[in-house]
């Protein structure tokens, strides 16, 4: 008994000195980096290493990796909480789940557990983010802060140190190549001074705090994931703002959206009264409830809302201008290290707050999920996707939907309704049958899901932070409805079975497939990639007894003799893209044009080059590039502006301009026109129309005439008469009418030319820029905006007027090539779908 007392007590030594040993190792950024913490850019290598550092010396702390970016950087994830709720991680996860009702089963009843997300560095240049993520994480771990540890007990925090490092390291990799040794807090240092493109943006050059709910890029559908694996209480997006600012914290400004709680909204205000004590006692400046509205969805304080947490944005001084340092408007000086105090600040009051409140903090979660099950939020109780639709859209949707684990189905029996009609935005009859998509707002994701598929948000106050609309059948270009009632989801929805081993047939003339989404797309430019000659129709036919559409895919053996493996290499791809291609055994038709005729026309293999520049706006050029490589899988020369002087054009059939202020002295009109005239074809994006306006040989001109210029300068004139006595405090709500923060409009639609060819005689175009132009002469107006047109979301009411009998989408002939117009951006943020198919129209068929 006394040998095991004494092997008892040597293990338990053994176990203490073991801990003590590892507490001790435990260092201090200072202690751990190569550099002055604080002094100097800590490189993301560096920053996941400290993360795993404090993680190996800790009982308490996980770091994990949930992904890798396009540059193959890794995004990494810390959970943080006492021991006894480390070991029981998986319990409070599930527990979590079950209270939302999106896990099957009953909570365990143990004591409720706050769970606290801290984001930071979504936009890589706002680099004091992600430097206080580091500072925070070791306040918590610091074995000498007896304050924290109490807190971990009733809180699971997870940190998410750098949610873009493509762009922080874009950012911190220039600074330390142009930074002085000795800190030069003067503004016109280099330092203070970032290249286009940027870190704010990701690889693609997007802004990943816009793509939340769209979740287009890479870092987002790996962060949703783990996500909708926790489905936190809190969340905080930590940012930077101009370096002259106060810190910004919540409560957010109006509008919010009608579906936040009022719960939502009080909790913010306790949140902000715990940090405004802190940052009283420091007298550090702050401000709330400005600038920094609820009411965009794909936000990362908005869609964490929608999804039952208390969202926030924290907005600190600096960005990129600050540099390291930076001497500000009042004389003071705003260095890196007053930035990651800041932030490390409420990071910390914000753990506070939620685990003193964290019973009331769960309990309002479960009610925000259960209260829809039997009594959802709004007008609309369920929302119908026609199965009339193409089924690569439908296909689409429901992943689009999956990835938010938003639940649909279908109906068991025929259901005859009156409801809004998204295209007509009428009420109309429709018969509901077990083939339709249903989405029921009767479930835990109801408030989402309702968020996502509203016709038209109501906007409380119409001076707002973003775009006001984004429904997404518009989106996907859905035929759709919004039912008032509800409508029961018996079964789930049954997809058309693809048959996924399609033989090469024994006799074939031709491969047909009708042209009906952008999945299309990716298959003709496979096949295209792969050396296969390809038409597509101009006219209506009918063959075999079966209809064809304008834009219908002609793939002939006569097209491809010299390709031996013709039919292989087509059934291959359609095998890949899932396309279910219908092989010919005669090109003679019953009806319309035989497949050897004229009108079906042998599409040029796009050879495509994106122009790129400082002056180029970086999102639009991102958005190509990112539509090329992401949706198609096309190749493209990415072609710097300064080398178009001596650049050989004939290289290339299709040169892109995305949206930017082009200098003239770099674009070189007359050699594009040449290239244009011998066959070339131009897709202008945007602003960089306004580099074509007047130029000879070009149709884009603002008005249509001298008269209607005219009138144009007279409205003018007498809006600034107008505006000479009106008060000061109103100047910006008056400026409102003259607005286009993000809106939706519907086109009319010349489907009979290529640029529309599977379209609708309608388009929803979002539209986010004041930009009009006047039908164009000698040109076709393919796409464009009638008297009066159905809009949804905000626009200004002179705004409104100016779109009247505008050109949005057309296409100029011009000698043996075409000009593309494009007003609006059909690749908007990456999930306007219906605009990637308007895309796909300029880039294989438009002026072919």
């Amino acid at each position: 008994m006394t040998h095991f007392r004494q092997l008892s007590t040597l293990l338990l030594l053994i176990l203490i000195s073991s801990f003590v040993y590892t507490q001790n190792n435990l260092k201090s950024p200072d202690e751990f980096f190569p550099f002055k913490y604080g002094e100097q850019f800590t490189p993301h290598h560096l920053l996941v290493d400290y993360f795993k550092h404090v993680a190996e010396n800790s009982d308490h702390i996980i770091v994990k990796e949930y992904g890798r970016t396009n540059e193959q950087r890794p995004l990494i994830w810390s959970i943080i909480s006492s021991p006894e709720n480390i070991n029981k991680l998986e319990q409070i996860r599930t527990d979590n789940l079950k209270r939302a009702g999106l896990m099957k089963g009953t909570p365990s009843g143990s004591d409720p557990i706050a769970i606290i997300w801290l984001s930071y560095g979504v936009h890589g240049n706002e680099a004091g983010a992600s430097e206080s993520s580091i500072a925070t994480l070791y306040e918590i771990a610091n074995p000498s802060n007896k304050n924290i540890q109490p807190l971990l007990e009733n809180a699971v925090v997870i940190i998410d140190p750098c949610i873009n490092p493509d762009g922080y390291s874009r950012y911190t990799h220039w600074q330390w190549n142009v930074n002085n040794k000795v800190v030069n807090p003067n503004v016109e240092s280099l330092e203070h001074n970032e290249p286009w493109p940027g870190g704010r943006v990701n690889h693609y050059l997007f802004d990943l705090n816009r793509d939340w709910a769209w979740s287009s890029q890479v870092e987002t559908q790996q962060r949703l994931d783990i996500y909708n694996q926790w489905m936190p209480h809190i969340h905080v997006d930590f940012h930077e703002m101009g370096h002259n600012s106060p810190y910004y914290f919540a409560p957010a400004a109006q509008p919010y959206h009608k579906y936040i709680t009022d719960w939502q909204g009080d909790f913010q205000q306790e949140i902000g009264r715990n940090h405004a004590k802190y940052f009283d006692k420091n007298a550090w400046l702050y401000y709330t409830r400005e600038d920094f509205d609820l009411f965009y969805p794909a936000y990362g304080d908005t869609y964490p809302i929608f999804n039952g947490s208390i969202g926030m944005t924290y907005e600190q001084a600096g960005h990129s201008r600050a540099g390291r340092a930076i001497v500000l408007e009042n004389g003071d000086l705003l260095t890196l290290k007053d930035r990651i105090e800041h932030h490390k600040t409420t990071s910390i009051s914000t753990i506070e707050i939620s685990s003193l409140n964290a019973k009331r903090l769960v309990q309002k979660f479960e009610e925000y999920f259960k209260e829809p099950i039997y009594n959802p939020k709004g007008k609309y109780k369920a929302f119908v996707v026609s199965h009339s639709n193409s089924k690569d859209k439908i296909k689409v949707l429901c992943e689009f939907l999956d990835k938010h684990k938003i639940q649909y189905g279908s109906i068991e029996n025929t259901l005859n309704i009156n409801a809004y009609h998204y295209a007509s935005g009428k009420t109309k009859s429709y018969s509901i049958n077990n083939q339709d998509l249903i989405i029921s707002a009767y479930q835990p994701k109801s408030v989402l899901a309702q968020v996502l598929f509203e016709p038209s948000p109501f906007l409380m106050d119409s001076l707002t932070y973003d775009i006001t609309a984004w429904a997404l059948p518009y989106a996907f270009g859905l035929e759709a409805y919004a039912v008032d009632q509800k409508v029961a989801v018996k079964n789930p929805y049954q997809f058309d079975k693809f048959e996924s081993k399609q033989q090469k047939p024994k006799k074939t003339y031709a491969f047909l497939l009708e042209w009906q989404s952008i999945e299309d797309a990716k298959f003709l430019g496979a096949l295209l990639n792969e050396g296969i000659k390809v038409r597509f129709a101009n006219k209506h036919f009918e063959l075999e007894g079966k209809d064809y559409g304008l834009g219908t895919l002609i793939i002939t053996k006569a097209d491809n003799r010299k390709n031996l493996a013709f039919a292989e290499t087509v059934i291959e791809s359609a095998n890949k893209f899932q396309r279910n291609i219908t092989a010919v055994k005669s090109g003679f038709s019953s009806n319309g044009f035989d497949l050897g005729s004229g009108e079906n026309h042998l599409i040029t293999t796009p050879k495509i080059a994106v122009f790129q520049d400082d002056r180029i706006s970086a999102s639009s050029f991102g958005q190509n590039w990112h539509f090329f490589e992401s949706d198609l899988n096309y190749p493209i020369t990415i072609l710097p502006l300064k080398n178009l002087n001596y650049a050989k054009l004939e290289k290339y059939n299709l040169i892109i301009m995305p949206s930017g202020s082009y200098r003239s002295s770099l674009l070189k009109i007359e050699k594009i026109k040449n290239w244009i005239s011998g066959g070339g074809r131009l897709i202008a994006l945007g602003s960089a129309l306004s580099a074509l306006e007047g130029q000879s040989g070009f149709t884009i001109e603002k008005y249509a005439s001298a008269k209607e210029k005219g009138a144009a300068k007279k409205e003018n004139e007498e809006l600034v008469l107008d505006k000479r006595l009106k008060p000061y405090a109103d100047r910006r709500r008056r400026s409102i009418s003259n607005q286009m923060p993000g809106a939706i409009f519907k086109l009319k639609v010349d489907n009979t030319h290529p640029l529309a060819y599977g379209f609708p005689d309608y388009y929803f175009s979002l539209k986010t820029s004041t930009k009009a132009y006047q039908f164009l002469k000698n040109t076709w107006n393919v796409f464009y905006i009638e008297e009066d047109p159905l809009i949804f979301g905000f626009a200004g009411s002179n705004t409104i007027r100016k779109m009247e009998n505008t050109t949005v989408f057309g296409v100029q002939s011009l000698g043996r090539g075409s000009v593309i117009y494009m007003i609006d951006n059909p690749l908007f943020r990456g999930f306007w779908h219906q605009g990637k198919f308007l895309f796909s129209n300029a880039v294989f068929f438009a002026g072919q």
